[in-house]
């Protein structure tokens, strides 16, 4: 299957390093033009460079902003006005008890996990059903089904995506525009690492500490390891093809078997 995005110009949130990056990479790998975003113009910087060294005739775009803002999401659509495929990958997650969760925190969550997202895609869908295509995906989680007991504000994040992209695919029926969410289960990424430090031994080597995370807080994993971030990227880069034409309105798993369902 030749995955051919060569003419489409992309922004993935929050794309410097883990699952953005992966995702930014794979779309740039299929020919898309693609939009690397974060809040520091340094680290955006750093990240093109990266991803230029392993593909140098791709075309990235920084877009150094604050995306869970209101002026964070305005400056994005004055850097690429025309999007064709929107990721919204921009994320935060923490573990902490659920009676010490502040409002503040609630707020905070929902603010950058959620509402960028949507501030996201009100600015694009308008001109996505203007030009008859677009693909707009919110990365989700198998904490949107399977709520976390050390962390029910950023499942309550995810479970939301779930129900605003079903909602924005109704928007766009019968437009050419598809929407979807893809629910990631456990991913190896740096800040990942750092949670599994939080809550299993410090002294544990790496592979070691993995292991005991899955087998003690997620256990119901059928692929039994972390999944790589290119592992998320791939379905990504699929959904945001031609060939995904008639995937829309759903909630699409990457999840290593983690949610013991079989829909969504």
């Amino acid at each position: 299957m030749q995955l051919n995005l060569e003419g489409r110009t992309a922004l993935v949130t929050g794309s410097t390093q883990g699952i953005g990056a992966a995702i930014a990479q794979g779309l740039a790998g299929a020919g898309a033009r693609v939009g690397v975003s974060g809040r520091d113009p340094d680290r955006v910087r750093e990240a093109i460079e990266r991803f230029a060294a392993q593909a140098p005739k791709a075309e990235f775009v920084p877009v150094a902003a604050d995306l869970g803002t209101e002026e964070g999401a305005a400056r994005a659509m004055e850097v690429l006005p025309e999007v064709d495929i929107l990721v919204n990958n921009l994320g935060i997650f923490g573990a902490k008890p659920a009676l010490e969760i502040t409002d503040d925190e609630w707020r905070r969550y929902f603010e950058v996990n959620v509402l960028s997202a949507v501030r996201l895609t009100r600015a694009c869908l308008p001109g996505m059903t203007a030009r008859g295509w677009g693909r707009i995906q919110y990365i989700a989680s198998d904490s949107a089904i399977a709520v976390p007991a050390e962390m029910i504000h950023y499942g309550m994040s995810k479970t939301a995506l779930l129900a605003v992209s079903r909602g924005f695919a109704k928007e766009a029926a019968g437009t050419g525009v598809t929407v979807n969410s893809v629910i990631a289960g456990p991913t190896h990424t740096g800040g990942v690492e750092d949670f599994v430090y939080e809550l299993v031994d410090r002294s544990l080597p790496w592979d070691e500490a993995q292991r005991t995370f899955m087998r003690e807080y997620r256990p119901q994993s059928l692929l039994q390891r972390l999944i790589e971030p290119e592992e998320i990227a791939n379905l990504v880069v699929y959904l945001s093809s031609d060939q995904a034409s008639a995937t829309t309105g759903g909630a699409v798993r990457v999840d290593g078997g983690y949610v013991d369902s079989i829909l969504p």
